[in-house]
Parts: C-alpha cells; sequence; structure tokens
C-alpha cells in the first residue's frame, strides 16, 4: 500500500473524517491529497449559527489546522475544484489547470443549498445558508439592522433565523408546512419548539408559501400566494439541500438522487468510494453528520484492508435547536403504533415514545435530552422495553433501577 495514492474530492465534514480514519488506521501507508473548494480548511458547519449569534468566533469553527495535514502526510489543495475525473487514466484535472493521478478516488462533494426559482431570486440580498462565506454577508446585514426574512423552517431555516435575531436583525420565519421541523418533530414538540422561537423574539408564520421577492435591484419586500406580504432587506432561503452529483454523473457512475455506493461505500467503479450527504445507500440519502462519520469509517476500513460494511443508520437528530435541546429518532409519528407522552408545561419538558411489538420504534425529546443515546441504542437494538416501560419517561437510571 505504500504508493497506493489517495484522492479525496471534498474537504467538508465528511472528507475530513475519512482523512482522520485513514491516517489512524494505516498511518503512512497511503500517498493522500485532499481537494477543498473553499478557500479554507475543513470547519464544523453545525457551529455556524452560534458563529452567526456571535456567541463564537470563526476560530472555534475550525477543524484542523493545516499543520495537522503536513503532519499527517496529506497534501491539502483548498480554492480549487475537480471538474473532470478519468477513470480510464485515472486522473483528475482540477479548475486551476493541475493534474492529479489516482489508484483510490474518494467523493466527498457533500450538498448544495437549494435556492428556490422564485421570482426576484436573484436580487441583491436574497442569500443562503451554508458557509463561511454566507456567514460573513448574514452578518454585515444583520448589523446594519436588517428586516430579514428565513424561508423554510426546518433545523436549517431555524438556525438561521435564531443566529440573525441574536446578531441584531428583525426577523420572520416562514414555514410552507403546518408545523416546524416535520421531519423530526411530532405536532406536540414543534408547538413546543415554535413557543421557544417565537419567546426569543422571532416572527414565525406557518402555511406560508412564498410567491415572489419584489425590490428595484435589492430585495424590498416578499410576497406570499395568500397576498400577504412582509416588509424585507434581507431573505435567507434555507429549505434544504441536495446531493451533489454533478462530477459523479459526468465521470459516468450510477446516480439516484445521490451516488449510489454498496456495503463498502464503494460507487460503480470499484475504485472510488463516496461518502455523506452526496451518497444514496439502498436508497436512503442521508444528511446528517452521524451516518457521514460512520460511513467515512467504514471507507477507510475498507481501503486499508480490514473487514467493515454499511448497514445503514435509524435517523437521529440531537441538537440543540435555537438554544432549546431537542432529540428524535426512529419512526417519531408512530401510526397505528402505541404513544407514550409524557409533558411539563411549565418547564417546556415534552417526551414521546413509540412502541411497537413491546419495542421502542420511535422517541421525540424537547428540554431535557440526556439520556437520548440510551433511547437511540434501545430502537436500534430492537430490545423488549417490558422491564422499564413504567419509568421509561424519567429516564436510563430510573428505568433500570425499576
Amino acid at each position: 500500500m505504500a504508493n497506493t495514492r489517495i484522492l479525496v474530492v471534498g474537504n467538508g465534514m465528511a472528507g475530513l473524517k475519512f482523512l482522520e480514519e485513514i491516517v489512524a488506521v494505516a498511518p503512512g501507508a497511503f500517498e493522500i491529497t485532499a481537494i477543498g473548494e473553499e478557500p479554507d480548511a475543513a470547519y464544523n458547519r453545525v457551529l455556524l449559527s452560534p458563529l452567526l449569534a456571535g456567541e463564537i468566533t470563526a476560530v472555534d469553527v475550525r477543524a484542523k489546522p493545516r499543520e495537522w495535514y503536513m503532519a499527517n502526510g496529506v497534501d491539502l489543495v483548498t480554492g480549487a475544484t475537480v471538474v473532470e475525473i478519468s477513470r480510464a487514466e485515472k486522473r483528475a484535472t482540477l479548475s486551476d489547470g493541475r493534474s492529479i493521478a489516482y489508484d483510490i478516488c474518494v467523493l466527498a462533494t457533500g450538498s448544495t443549498p437549494v435556492r428556490l426559482p422564485l421570482p426576484g431570486a436573484n436580487l441583491r440580498g436574497v442569500e443562503v445558508f451554508r458557509s463561511l462565506r454566507d456567514i460573513d454577508a448574514l452578518i454585515s446585514a444583520a448589523k446594519s439592522g436588517a428586516r430579514a426574512i428565513v424561508i423554510g423552517g426546518g433545523l436549517l431555516g431555524i438556525e438561521a433565523a435564531y443566529g440573525l435575531r441574536r446578531a441584531g436583525a428583525d426577523v420572520t420565519l416562514l414555514h410552507v408546512m403546518d408545523r416546524l421541523m416535520e421531519r423530526q418533530l411530532d405536532a406536540g414538540a414543534a408547538a413546543l419548539l415554535r413557543g421557544a422561537i417565537e419567546a426569543k423574539g422571532i416572527n414565525v408564520v406557518l402555511n406560508a408559501d412564498t410567491a415572489r421577492i419584489e425590490g428595484d435591484r435589492a430585495v424590498e419586500r416578499l410576497v406570499l400566494n395568500s397576498g400577504e406580504s412582509f416588509p424585507a432587506s434581507l431573505v435567507v432561503m434555507a429549505v434544504g439541500v441536495r446531493p451533489r452529483v454533478e462530477l459523479a454523473k459526468a465521470t459516468g457512475l450510477a446516480c439516484g438522487r445521490g451516488i449510489a455506493v454498496d456495503d463498502h461505500m464503494r460507487a460503480s467503479d470499484p475504485a472510488i468510494y463516496a461518502i455523506g450527504e452526496c451518497i444514496e445507500h439502498r436508497g436512503a440519502v442521508y444528511g446528517l453528520v452521524e451516518p457521514a462519520y460512520e460511513q467515512a469509517r467504514v471507507a477507510a476500513s475498507v481501503i486499508a484492508g480490514k473487514a467493515a460494511q454499511y448497514g445503514g443508520a435509524v435517523l437521529a437528530t440531537n441538537l440543540k435547536v435555537s438554544g432549546v435541546p431537542v432529540f428524535s429518532a426512529g419512526d417519531f409519528e408512530g401510526a397505528g403504533a402505541e404513544h407514550l407522552l409524557w409533558r411539563d408545561d411549565i418547564n417546556g419538558g415534552y417526551r414521546k415514545f413509540v412502541v411497537r411489538d413491546g419495542r421502542l420504534a420511535g422517541v421525540v425529546l424537547v428540554g431535557d435530552t440526556t439520556d437520548s443515546l440510551w433511547y437511540r441504542d434501545l430502537i436500534r437494538s430492537e430490545t423488549p422495553i417490558a422491564p422499564v416501560r413504567s419509568a421509561l419517561a424519567f429516564g436510563r437510571a430510573p428505568a433500570e433501577a425499576a
């Protein structure tokens, strides 16, 4: 393996995790080159909201210094993209004209933010919330007292709204659905979250379908299909992401919504692997950090000649959304299953457990999420919960004691 050349396309969180894993499992065994399109080395995108809010600094977002790459034998190239891959020659061409040969290629191209094709979407003041570059634009707008509208009531939109509010903007959050974070929360939990967000001074409008953005060169207002309009100097689109598969498709790799991979994270070319938000595994596309990290571990192990495979993931969200701890995992809606509910209306606590065939199938927590990983493991292991059922809502220690 000493002369085996690995090319990692993408220096985001998944790409960096792969580098960490491969140098740990096989130190010095490969010649590694990593390509990142942003001018900065990999950073933690999860921390962009507190950075926008002014709760941390740009230094806190950094993942590894460039010295780490050098010390581990990784040639890091930033500010460049791979524009073409020749599978026959096993060679990649970069946007700056360079050509890099590889024996193994790992695609970690991530995802790209969705920009709604609305009238006025190209006006000055329409932004997305995805990168450090975006944060600079949003902070500048917020400091000037922006009247900001965030489109999208998923995790990304809520985090953008929270950060903008903390940065000094007057913020309205629009969501086309009837509740916030509908992919992670049931109606009860979403209602509690909405109340907590509104208590922070953010105006939340649900069932809000945007028709157009208006203004003379720059944003002046946003209009809904209902006819209601909102004055604005800043509009942030945070309506989701889509896997970046353009390079893979141009290379001739099999793709669905994402780059198709097997349980060893191999693409349709055995010399090419793919990990993270850009992949599709067994028909599933994951937009979360935890699955990407596991995929990186599997790919590194397989490339290093060790036995490993990826079996998919029980989707779980464990985050502090606008300062409110939130966790969900598994089938949290639980249609046709038994629901166990616990509420603390005074302190804003909420716990819902979905039980099917005597096993925990899904869970939603708002407020105290201390034992979230224990609940997640109960779902993954399909352990019968009869022995702990009576105290399930009170956490691991009381439940196991009971």
